[in-house]
């Protein structure tokens, strides 16, 4: 993918990247690859019957140990800001950005030379009679969403064509309700049931583009994952501060529920769950580093608004 990034010239790559979660079903034989923070997250039965949520895949940010140490073997720098403790950033050795809060992507060429790199890990997961269907979005579900919240969204949405709608819908209303002075960061989802029914047996949504077809499966053999579950807390990519209270958050999820009934009777209306879309991931717009001119000063570090 990097290789093919390269050739394309019209496509700037060099401060901006993305992640990838990607699943083929084969039969009952399941490989997922991961790179970045993206997330597969599977909805299983446990021996009473309960559905419960199973981490496929390690989020692969600069706070893992073996991450940290291969990119400061490569000079690359890995901290965290003073008013977001708990995000570790990568920084370029002598300048302050581009502040990536990741530890692998497609693209940011500019840390590729610093440890940031592109190989996936990849897992293998045998079905079995207990495993229900398996949810991979972006960082924006799991910033405001546990695996768990994620999983009972899914499992209770009207319809298995409207589950990933329904996700993004959920995790919107919650980075409105947690983080309001922020903008939403991007919320992608696909969702693929293995057992079949009278329903499409996948569901895919961007939050930033309008429904085309829920009722193709056209990703229902390429989703995504990668190692072995790290936890099953959010994602905490997000900054702190700004929260709502509890009843105000409440007050907020039942005016949603209103807006979830119109949703919900007029499938076939275009929709779209954002205005704007910003990434969060990465702080700061790197200058232009011309060949062979003279090194600028490091960027002032510029805090980013979601």
């Amino acid at each position: 993918m990097d290789r093919e990034l390269k050739l394309y010239t019209t496509i700037d790559c060099f401060c901006s990247g993305t992640t990838a979660v990607t699943l083929i079903k084969q039969g009952h034989n399941l490989v997922i690859s991961n790179v970045g923070d993206s997330r597969a997250v599977m909805g299983t039965r446990d021996q009473d019957g309960h559905l419960t949520a199973l981490q496929l895949t390690v989020d692969l940010k600069p706070n893992l140990p073996a991450e940290a140490e291969r990119i400061r073997k490569c000079k690359g720098r890995v901290f965290a800001l003073r008013d977001e403790p708990e995000v570790s950033r990568v920084w370029l050795p002598n300048n302050d950005s581009p502040g990536l809060a990741m530890a692998r992507a497609f693209g940011d060429f500019c840390l590729k030379d610093f440890g940031l790199i592109s190989v996936p890990e990849v897992s293998h997961r045998r079905l079995t009679e207990k495993d229900e269907f398996v949810v991979l979005a972006s960082d924006g579900i799991w910033d405001v969403l546990s695996n768990k919240e994620v999983v009972d969204i899914v499992a209770t949405a009207p319809a298995r064509s409207y589950a990933a709608r329904a996700l993004v819908e959920s995790a919107v209303r919650a980075w409105k309700c947690k983080y309001p002075t922020s903008k939403v960061d991007d919320c992608a989802v696909v969702c693929l049931f293995f057992k079949s029914n009278d329903l499409s047996s996948a569901s895919a949504i961007k939050s930033d583009e309008k429904i085309v077809s829920l009722e193709q499966p056209v990703l229902d053999d390429n989703t995504k994952g990668s190692s072995e579950p790290l936890d099953l807390n959010r994602s905490g990519t997000v900054r702190n501060g700004g929260d709502k209270l509890d009843n105000e958050c409440k007050d907020e999820e039942d005016e949603a529920d209103e807006d979830d009934a119109l949703l919900y009777s007029d499938p076939g209306k275009d929709w779209s769950a954002l205005e704007g879309v910003s990434r969060v991931n990465t702080l700061l717009t790197l200058p232009r580093f011309v060949p062979g001119g003279e090194d600028k000063p490091a960027a002032g570090v510029t805090k980013a608004h979601k």
